[in-house]
């Protein structure tokens, strides 16, 4: 390829690289492996003879596509043998994403949960059509079907994700205020306050990678919550803190001990009581918040 051929390629590929990460990261559910689909599909763009490629981007979307489709199927392996509950991981979101209501729902991480229980295809096939709005013929060749078995995987896919995804939708507004009470009460110790935003069967899924001490599985129940919490709390010494930030285009607290990141918390708010806590200890998910490298559009 000739320093101009290979410019151009440059130029196309950055232009839409947010793009293509997210639709990695969608599919994948891990900004670390989003990254390496990345890397991936730019090893072969570059050696893609531009003058035959009349849509670059939707070239580009295929090359991703298809590279994280290979990598969902080995990673689902690999996560079948992960130690206590998996929880994808969490990402700093820039104010155009969580302005975006449907980038914004599909990066959610009770959503990214819900996309766990599709096939790899029928994944890609709902993450480039429902979010993206990727045309079917599109989509087809990315997936490597025809178009018309493709509307019958993106219909199936859809009446799959609508039956599980959270129904309820609050502003971010009222999930700040609730976090921002929750934060308080867990700063001070003041744990007993966490009645008061905590809905009677919360749900607790914390995500230690068998690295960080985690529960092995989901802990139910605002009394349980409570008391899990507080055995967290009594085993440090450590000053905690916790800092409001934008996860996965919601409001979310990023947690830390003695000005070093523990975690990051992000949380379903019903009611104006927290039903659900999603807490990732993992520190190899912990990698590009702690570089506060944000998902943009």
């Amino acid at each position: 390829m000739s320093d101009h051929a290979t410019s151009t390629a440059t130029e196309t590929f950055v232009a839409h690289r947010n793009l293509l990460f997210t639709v990695a990261y969608e599919m994948l559910g891990s900004a670390a492996d989003a990254e390496d689909v990345l890397q991936e599909t730019w090893l072969r763009w570059v050696r893609v003879d531009l003058g035959q490629v009349s849509d670059r981007r939707a070239y580009l979307v295929r090359i991703t596509t298809r590279q994280a489709l290979n990598r969902l199927r080995t990673i689902k392996r690999r996560r079948e043998a992960y130690v206590g509950p998996w929880l994808p991981e969490p990402l700093l979101t820039a104010p155009d994403v969580a302005e975006d209501v449907v980038l914004a729902e599909s990066v959610s991480m009770a959503l990214m949960l819900v996309l766990e229980t599709l096939s790899p295809t029928e994944r890609a096939v709902f993450v480039l059509r429902e979010v993206f709005d990727v045309g079917y013929d599109e989509i087809a060749e990315a997936v490597g079907r025809s178009p018309a078995a493709v509307r019958q995987i993106a219909h199936r896919a859809r009446r799959h994700i609508d039956a599980r995804r959270p129904r309820s939708v609050v502003s971010a507004s009222a999930t700040r205020a609730v976090l921002e009470s929750f934060r308080q009460a867990l700063e001070t110790r003041d744990l007993r306050r966490l009645l008061d935003v905590l809905a009677p069967e919360v749900v607790v899924v914390s995500d230690g990678g068998g690295i960080k001490q985690a529960a092995l599985r989901p802990v139910i129940g605002a009394e349980k919550v409570i008391r899990f919490l507080a055995g967290g709390l009594g085993r440090t010494d450590a000053t905690v803190t916790a800092g409001p930030a934008v996860v996965n285009g919601g409001p979310g607290l990023v947690f830390r001990l003695d000005g070093e990141i523990d975690g990051v918390m992000v949380v379903r708010v019903e009611d104006a009581l927290i039903t659900g806590m999603y807490y990732v200890r993992n520190p190899e998910k912990l990698t590009r918040v702690a570089t506060e490298t944000p998902l943009t559009r």
